[in-house]
């Protein structure tokens, strides 16, 4: 999982267990730790290959789909990545039969780190496929509903709450956001070490039942409830109100996943927000990690409307080998547009969509906004819209994929970056707000304010929406004291809950840049 790639050390930290799917900085595929699908194919065993060469790479259509063999899928592996990986020239080159695919897998990446000391691919993973198409198709996974986030990865840990959803386990057990998780099946989550921890955050089947022991924020009262896990059909627009900032309309859209059920609850949002003759919007992409990019050049549209007529709103530079030409699809190049129309996920295509015409939006963000939801930020900055920043630096990823499915496991090996109209994508550090101590990442105007899980999300009392009004209400001049989160920092399980940041645990389809074929 990405959450797994960019974070491997606070996850086995808390969880105790091996590296899962891609290994080391490689995510795993499923959403438990302990389970990555059984990336071998049909595990057939390891053997010499004659055709193996250094430097030298068949087609890797020769290749595909040979199940028997451990060798032929890491040869079609090879020959994948050399043909489309973004960074190909900078991938050692490994004989194909001295290790598992899932270990082959991980080594397939540029070992080359950014300005900041991050590794330069932080976002290697696989997943299996029927998981895969299952999530991103109808936004459902195994799960209570409750999104967690780590604040502190070594004793004394913290886990806490971001958020529940409704209709779902956790909502209707009124798990609060904020809540701590002390125990979980028995298992001490603040000091505890045992693998057991995956089964019970992590369930892998729906029926499961799971017994926690969680604090209320605030020093609220101890509870221990029973969560039995479920198919879990995403929430995307969690919340969408519409406030009164001093006599003026403003718009308040927590966006947390480019899933293809978003498009609907969008659609109705902004509708609701047109209707409601909205001045300004606060897009709160705080817990949002990307996703379909064409959504995300929906939202584009939705909030800038005619000013993103006949504009790009990414245009994906592929590998040196395809300077002109789209080596998946074929053909030449064509930029993604700002969509003006439903691009048929829960819309019917053609659909128009509703705008607000805005020329500046306040966006809400995190460590956890990420891909496409930073291809929002990038794309409208390109069309020369205002974007203010609240909240911290962003997760740096201006990168994407095509999902490739192969003996029923599906890869993600970065393929291309995503340019804006004016041609900007050099953000690997993330975006930041301007009075941040960062000095890696790319400026924008705004405030550095950390999370408060303290109150709940659209509460005009939650730091970083307070901030947001209050920024807007000073003519975009005045910011309390720098507080969100930077590359390098880290908050401890003494951190108080109104003044933190975690990294939440979020499955790959729900935190990435992709396309369709």
């Amino acid at each position: 999982m990405e959450w797994m790639a960019r974070g491997a050390v606070l996850a086995v930290a808390l969880f105790t267990v091996a590296g899962c799917g891609g290994g080391g900085d490689g995510g795993g595929g499923s959403n438990s730790l302990g389970s990555g699908g059984s990336l071998g194919g049909s595990g057939g065993s390891l053997s010499s290959n004659p055709t193996y060469a250094a430097g030298q790479f068949q087609p890797s259509s020769s290749f595909a789909n040979q199940c028997s063999s451990t060798v032929t899928q890491n040869m079609f592996l090879r020959s994948w990545t050399n043909e489309l990986y973004l960074w190909y020239s900078e991938v050692p080159d490994r004989d194909p039969s001295l290790s598992s695919t899932a270990d082959y897998f991980a080594a397939l990446k540029t070992p080359a780190i950014t300005a900041s000391g991050r590794s330069k691919d932080q976002f290697h993973f696989t997943y299996p496929t029927t998981e895969w198409e299952q999530l991103s198709q109808s936004g459902v996974e195994i799960g209570y509903g409750a999104e967690f986030v780590l604040i502190a990865s070594t004793p004394p840990r913290k886990v806490v709450v971001a958020y529940s959803e409704p209709s779902t386990p956790a909502g209707n057990a009124n798990v609060p956001r904020g809540a701590e998780v002390l125990v979980a099946d028995g298992v001490d989550v603040v000091n505890g070490n045992s693998t057991a921890l995956n089964a019970a955050f992590f369930p892998e089947t729906a029926g499961e039942t799971h017994t926690f022991q969680i604090r209320e924020a605030n020093n609220g009262p101890l509870r221990t409830i029973t969560l039995t896990s479920v198919a879990v059909t995403h929430t995307p627009v969690l919340v969408s109100s519409t406030l009164n900032a001093s006599g003026v309309p403003v718009g308040y859209l927590l966006f947390n996943d480019h899933i293809a059920t978003a498009e609907s609850q969008l659609v109705n949002a902004f509708t609701s927000f047109r209707t409601a003759g909205v001045q300004d919007l606060i897009l709160d992409l705080r817990y949002n990690g990307g996703g379909y990019l064409d959504m995300a050049a929906e939202v584009g549209y939705m909030i800038a409307g005619s000013l993103t007529a006949g504009q790009t709103f990414e245009r994906s530079a592929f590998n040196d080998k395809y300077p002109n030409t789209n080596p998946v699809e074929g053909g030449a190049l064509t930029p993604t547009p700002f969509h003006s129309t439903g691009q048929g996920f829960s819309v019917p295509r053609g659909t128009p969509l509703p705008t607000l015409n805005l020329n500046r939006v306040y966006v809400i963000t995190s460590q956890n906004t990420c891909s496409a939801s930073e291809a929002i930020i990038n794309s409208l900055r390109g069309i020369d819209v205002e974007v203010y920043q609240i909240g911290s630096t962003t997760c740096g990823k201006p990168y994407g994929f095509y999902p490739k499915n192969n003996c029923g496991t599906t890869y993600f090996s970065i393929q291309f970056e995503g340019r804006n109209a004016k041609g900007f994508a050099t953000y690997p550090d993330g975006f930041t707000p301007a009075n941040s101590p960062d000095i890696a990442s790319v400026d924008l105007p705004g405030c550095s304010v950390a999370d408060d899980f303290t109150h709940a999300l659209g509460d005009t009392n939650e730091a970083r929406l307070q901030a947001a009004l209050s920024f807007r209400a000073s003519n975009n001049q005045s910011c309390p004291a720098a507080s969100g989160f930077t590359p390098g920092s880290t908050f401890s399980s003494k951190t108080t809950l109104s003044s933190t940041e975690g990294e939440m645990l979020k499955v790959p389809a729900r935190t990435n840049r992709i396309l369709r074929e």
